[in-house]
């Protein structure tokens, strides 16, 4: 049985917003960090992966250790995207519901910088940033730190390349003596290097499992295909889910636009984020996919990070990922808040081999997800077909003699008669597009 969080010495207020999350149980890292955080004066370096529970292990005891007396930001969180940026701030604003004047605010990039000037105008006890934009604001005297008592770094080995170029900045703006505290889900060289020059000697280290808590839930699998048949294996695997929330994986922004595109020819209720994209798109994309006005979300790696949407039921790889951490990242997007969660990655046949190492060092396991048959995928394309024609719109510049001699030639047929012939003229046509498309091939 795990310590509940009033051992731990989390306040009132906080347990209150806790029970009404329906958080009961804090995680391994939480039971290791929180009572470190409210009772030692320590830095501190947290190893743990996404999903274990990090923003409330240093979210909690901050909140309580802010003086809401006090009109100056007091603690500073660096976050690597601005979509973990805002995942954060909503967690903080939902802890601290029973805080009376506590204030907290989020100024990433990649949205006008304007609002967020003004609004540091305001009391404000905890920042929540993106790196550049923090410097943005101390450049423009938007921000003062003098008084700042914590620096917390999430997700660090994530944000490292442009931690040394902009860090001696930052820390430059806080006072001699404050506390810096370090989550990352790696430790390579430059995190320890960073470590070395950054964080005071006497700095604690906390070790949480490397097992994700939302891998609990989840049912690794995967499925081997033809190149030529992935998109068909996919919307086959969507329309199985027709109704259901999920999130496709992408390596690059170009496959994830061609994939969005072809998912919207096929009338998949489906949006693309990446980024290239401005903030105030992905955040709209972000918004219909959580209220359900989108069922599909089209993403890059960037994305995996902050979106947490409990009603997620799968998440596809449509491509491996690069990295062990990046499949971490990705499949803990589902299986949210102790619920279930299928995490199907596609592979081609010299892919499979790597399969194994992914089990060994996350130490989970795959089962394979059974490819639907040839006359299924054929059947499945038919039905998005079926539904291509019912979707689409009327054209109403067509001239009204056209429309009546089109209808006068099948003004006798019924109904099922009319849906028996376009049905055999849809096989005929995709039976004729199988046969021509290696002869023009070859001819080239």
């Amino acid at each position: 049985m795990s310590k509940q969080f009033s051992a731990l010495g989390v306040s009132a207020p906080i347990l209150k917003a806790l029970g009404e999350l329906s958080i009961v149980e804090p995680t391994e890292i939480q039971q290791k960090t929180i009572p470190l955080l409210l009772s030692e004066k320590h830095d501190v370096v947290g190893l743990a992966k996404t999903g274990t529970g990090k923003t409330a292990a240093f979210g909690l005891p901050l909140l309580q250790l802010i003086d809401t007396e006090s009109p100056v930001v007091q603690a500073v969180i660096l976050v690597p995207t601005r979509e973990l940026g805002h995942q954060i701030f909503r967690n903080l604003e939902d802890f601290s519901k029973h805080i009376p004047n506590i204030s907290i605010a989020a100024t990433c990039g990649g949205i006008p910088i304007k609002p967020q000037i003004e609004r540091l105008t305001q009391p404000t006890h905890i920042i929540v940033a993106t790196p550049g934009r923090l410097i943005d604001l101390i450049q423009r005297k938007a921000v003062d730190l003098k008084q700042t008592q914590f620096l917390v770094l999430d997700e660090a080995d994530e944000m490292i390349s442009i931690l040394k170029e902009s860090l001696d900045e930052i820390i430059a703006e806080l006072p001699k003596k404050h506390r810096t505290l370090l989550f990352s889900a790696t430790l390579p060289g430059t995190i320890k290097q960073l470590i070395q020059n950054y964080l005071n000697k006497n700095v604690v280290q906390i070790s949480a499992s490397m097992e994700t808590t939302g891998n609990q839930g989840i049912d690794h699998q995967y499925i081997v295909v033809d190149p030529i048949e992935k998109l068909d294996v996919l919307m086959h695997f969507l329309n199985s889910k027709d109704g259901e929330r999920g999130i496709i994986f992408c390596k690059t922004k170009a496959a994830v636009n061609k994939l969005a595109k072809n998912l919207a020819i096929n009338r998949f209720s489906s949006g693309a984020i990446h980024g290239s994209l401005t903030q105030g798109i992905r955040d709209r994309i972000m918004e219909q996919f959580r209220e359900g006005h989108i069922n599909i979300l089209i993403a890059t790696d960037l994305a995996a990070r902050g979106i947490d949407v409990a009603a997620t039921t799968y998440v596809v790889n449509y491509h491996l990922p690069d990295t062990y951490e990046n499949y971490v990242h990705r499949s803990g997007r589902t299986a949210r808040a102790g619920a279930k969660g299928l995490s199907l990655t596609v592979l081609q046949e010299e892919e499979v081999t790597e399969i194994p190492d992914f089990e060994k060092e996350l130490g989970i396991k795959f089962t394979k997800f059974e490819k639907p048959s040839a006359l299924s995928l054929e059947e499945n394309n038919t039905l998005l077909w079926a539904k291509q024609i019912f979707k689409t719109k009327p054209n109403h510049d067509i001239s009204a003699d056209l429309k009546t001699k089109v209808k006068t030639v099948f003004h006798h047929l019924t109904k099922d008669e009319l849906i028996e012939k376009l049905l055999a003229n849809y096989v005929l046509q995709n039976k004729i597009d199988v046969v021509e498309k290696p002869v023009k091939k070859f001819k080239k």
